[in-house]
């Protein structure tokens, strides 16, 4: 077993099988059939037998029928997290083995995998492993956790990763709001291994950046956005572009690079992203881009009163919707930053929105920019409908894993 680690102690009355069983109410299973990974509390009669919150349990019918077998956590909403439906497999070590090892051997056959790059190697959901996220960053590798499963067993599957993977360190990333729905205590930081000087330094669409790995949001960089950056770039040629909510510079370099923009300036409010974008922006003798830090609805609504204008602008803000009943509220700000945006675009102008809220679907912001269309009095021309890159894959049995959306859109 790699350094650093220490055991962790699962209840179950044999390795990887049921301590319990999970009972659905009647008319409650068909999701579940159709493999959908998340039950829901609202959706359980009862526990029979004694689970602790980690333990392996089995997920019936009403009237008794195996369904499938998952994680059981009664601190959270998400009540079992489902991983097989073959009642002979066991959740152990040779599944989760497995899982990787099918997750990894996906992103080789996408072509990914280049020493000096990053790529999502394990997408949660759909890839089979509800709650775990692992990019990989040149050498290292960045794991989030989002389900106490996961948490409980990061010993087992961290060893797994180093055998497969062979990297040099690996940190561990949490939500708050997440970890705390999930009773996972776990700390962010380095779990295993060395850690590196400074910033990892990794190759994307031919820009190099530098990935805070321990502090950086998300796992550090949003490579969900990868194919997007590039495709936007194409509709930039000897335009002034903003790009708001910029983070590390991720589609403003873009622009400047392949997009061969006139100009371009990146906006957002965290002090360390605009430092970090403009550090990108040096390592890439890229002179035409600049970052200033700002809140971006305040700096939109300056813009405009201005009457700054730019040929293009890019939206790619943080999730507005953390929850169904917040979907109406995120809305409303998705209008306001587009609205805001589109005062800003020049006629004919190129508006690149963008939304990884879940909650919020495509049709949502189709509608959303149906509203500003009919209040700006511009109509609006959508010409491209994208999602995250292929290593973070669309899992049909669990349509939530179809988070990410970009819009390419004209401004008339």
């Amino acid at each position: 077993m790699p350094d650093g680690f220490s055991p962790t102690v699962i209840r179950e009355t044999a390795p990887g099988f049921a301590a319990a069983q999970v009972v659905l109410k009647p008319r409650k299973a068909r999701p579940f059939y159709g493999r959908h990974p998340w039950v829901l509390d609202s959706a359980i009669a009862r526990v029979e037998g004694v689970a602790a919150d980690g333990d392996v349990v089995d997920l019936l019918t009403d009237a008794g029928k195996f369904v499938a077998r998952g994680i059981f956590n009664s601190q959270s909403r998400i009540r079992v997290r489902l991983y097989t439906w073959e009642n002979a497999q066991a959740i152990d070590g040779n599944f989760w083995k497995h899982q990787l090892q099918t997750a990894i051997e996906l992103r080789k056959q996408l072509g990914l995998g280049d020493p000096t790059g990053a790529e999502r190697l394990v997408f949660s959901e759909a890839d089979g492993l509800s709650g775990l996220i692992v990019d990989r960053y040149t050498q290292w590798l960045s794991v989030q956790v989002t389900a106490l499963g996961a948490a409980n067993r990061l010993d087992e599957l961290v060893a797994i990763l180093v055998e497969l993977v062979q990297p040099r360190g690996i940190f561990i990333r949490t939500e708050k709001g997440v970890a705390t729905a999930e009773g996972i205590t776990l700390r962010d930081g380095l779990y295993w291994g060395e850690a590196p000087t400074g910033p990892v330094f990794v190759f994307e669409n031919g820009i190099q950046y530098g990935v805070d790995l321990a502090e950086g949001q998300k796992t550090g960089f949003y490579l969900d956005q990868r194919d997007n950056r590039r495709a936007a770039a194409s509709y930039f040629r000897d335009r002034k572009v903003l790009d708001m909510f910029c983070y590390s510079g991720g589609f403003a370099l873009n622009a400047a690079v392949h997009g061969h923009a006139r100009e371009v300036l990146g906006i957002d409010s965290s002090q360390k992203a605009v430092a970090l974008a403009r550090a990108n922006a040096e390592l890439n003798a890229v002179s035409i881009a600049r970052f200033e830090e700002a809140d971006c609805f305040k700096a939109l609504h300056a813009l405009a009163s201005d009457r700054r204008r730019f040929g293009a602008v890019i939206l790619d803000p943080p999730k507005f919707a953390r929850n169904r009943q917040s979907v109406d509220e995120a809305l409303r700000a998705y209008h306001r930053l587009n609205r805001l945006a589109v005062d800003v675009l020049e006629p004919g102008g190129i508006l690149v929105t963008n939304s990884c809220s879940g909650h919020v679907t495509r049709d949502d912001m189709l509608y959303m920019l149906l509203g500003v269309a009919e209040q700006t009095g511009r109509p609006i021309q959508v010409l491209e409908t994208r999602g995250a890159a292929p290593d973070h894959p669309l899992g049909v049995t669990c349509l939530e894993t179809e988070y990410l959306k970009c819009l390419i859109c004209r401004v008339v």
